[in-house]
């Protein structure tokens, strides 16, 4: 903390440039648009008390009058609440049940493998280990979530993993969702009964229209399979027990309005504009500079035609969007490891792997089936402390921050963004990572400037779509 001309004194804040003005945001990611030059004038302790802009400047607490415990506990509780997913520890346990797959996406992350491969599916006495440690999680709110593969495959085994934790938590009494993650292709009466019975939700796959869809998934006729077995699911569940994500192929990348109207089609009304990642057979992209370029322009032209269907009237929400603007418009924190810092790994996410590994995130399992191991943290035999307090734990722990790495500690988006060691190894070789030419910083950076800018040039108008978002 500085103090100029004993005027005022100054409190941490970093800035940056949106088009013609100087974006000003303080330790707890409040911001200001001010003119050019008010960063300089307010460093040198020039800023008049007697203005709009002094009290301003004061109210987000950029300056302040005098330092004294008060304005120390607000920022101190300021803080805590923006850090608060941090609370309860791990919540998200992923369950990887099986590699085993009956589609063959361009995209796959997880090197999938052909539905045969029976050696491919988790053995019950892992996975009723990997229950137990999951269940010592600190936190009370605990999400299980099957993934694959398809999880839909192994019915028995995602039986099984319910009523064994169901079993084991009565002498826990921690409150537990299940999520199921599959396409749905094939989600047979026995998935049903069980997601009625326990209240399971179904995270499901859509890119798209017919042609967009059938082609990222590899197999025809998979759009057919993906409506009918969605008109059932949702016939047994209700509307809102099922939920779709998106990813976007580069075929994908030519259709934006397209792929927004299937989704309205089907009668969601809430879609996630989700880039490729650098994992499995999406690794294989011939120019990830050129993908995100186009990625940027998709994911603008989306936006705007969706901000536009709300003008109208219609209640359609972007789900990236929604999620940055509850971290700049709220002192609240958002559930979405890819912007949390500390980073997600470990601290809200962990994966139980087919072969009885445990890994600090979905990525980093994605990575040890082309065979690096670099993220494993133990095994399902292990004790608890020494998976997730152990020494690789503690590695992690010195490059997961944005408030101390390099080109990340003094950015203006600092406090909205998130490490990710797991991608910078993979794409940068190794964990701390190379900010001016991460393309996760670049992209990141890029919507960051773009949401600002709607901000400041149209916040009249796309601030109270955006506030029924966050609030709805």
């Amino acid at each position: 903390m500085i103090q100029r001309n004993n005027s005022y004194r100054l409190l941490p804040f970093k800035f940056t440039h949106i088009g013609n003005k100087e974006l000003i945001v303080n330790e707890v990611g409040d911001y200001l648009f001010m003119p050019n030059g008010t960063v300089q004038r307010v460093i040198s302790g020039s800023v008049n008390r007697n203005t709009e802009e002094y009290r301003d400047l004061l109210s987000k607490f950029i300056i302040c009058d005098s330092y004294n415990d008060i304005l120390q506990d607000v920022i101190a509780t300021r803080i805590r609440t923006k850090k608060s997913f941090l609370d309860g520890f791990t919540s998200l346990h992923i369950f990887v049940l099986t590699l085993r797959c009956n589609q063959k996406c361009v995209y796959c992350q997880a090197t999938s493998q052909n539905k045969d491969c029976v050696n491919k599916d988790m053995k019950i006495e892992d996975l009723n280990k990997a229950i137990s440690l999951m269940l010592k999680s600190p936190n009370p709110h605990i999400t299980m979530e099957f993934q694959g593969g398809e999880s839909s495959l192994v019915p028995s085994l995602v039986e099984h993993a319910i009523l064994e934790t169901e079993r084991q938590n009565k002498s826990v009494g921690k409150e537990i969702k299940y999520v199921i993650c599959t396409n749905i292709i094939h989600f047979s009466e026995e998935l049903l009964n069980l997601c009625e019975k326990y209240n399971v939700f179904v995270s499901t796959s859509l890119d798209g229209p017919e042609s967009i869809h059938d082609s990222n998934r590899g197999v025809s006729g998979s759009y057919k399979h993906f409506v009918d077995s969605l008109l059932r699911i949702r016939e047994r569940l209700g509307q809102d027990r099922i939920s779709p994500l998106m990813t976007t192929s580069v075929l994908s990348l030519n259709y934006p309005i397209e792929i927004v109207d299937s989704y309205r089609q089907l009668s969601f009304h809430y879609i996630f504009l989700r880039p490729l990642n650098p994992y499995g057979r999406a690794k294989e992209n011939e120019d990830w500079n050129l993908y995100f370029d186009k990625f940027l322009e998709f994911y603008k032209k989306s936006l705007d035609y969706i901000l536009l269907l709300n003008k109208r009237g219609e209640f359609f929400v972007e789900g990236f969007t929604a999620m940055v603007m509850k971290k700049i418009l709220t002192p609240f924190p958002i559930g979405f490891v890819d912007l949390q810092s500390p980073a997600g790994i470990i601290n809200s996410v962990v994966v139980y792997n087919y072969d009885g590994y445990v890994y600090c995130s979905d990525e980093s399992r994605m990575m040890a089936e082309s065979g690096d191991f670099t993220f494993r943290l133990g095994k399902v035999s292990d004790k608890y402390e020494d998976i997730f307090y152990g020494k690789k734990a503690q590695a992690l722990s010195r490059v997961w921050a944005t408030e101390y790495i390099a080109g990340c500690s003094d950015c203006a988006f600092q406090q909205y963004c998130g490490a990710d060691p797991v991608r910078n190894y993979s794409t940068q070789g190794d964990w701390y990572g190379h900010r001016p030419s991460s393309l996760f910083c670049k992209f990141h950076k890029a919507v960051f400037e773009y949401l600002f800018e709607l901000i400041d040039r149209r916040g009249n108008e796309v601030l109270p779509i955006i506030r029924r978002w966050i609030y709805d």
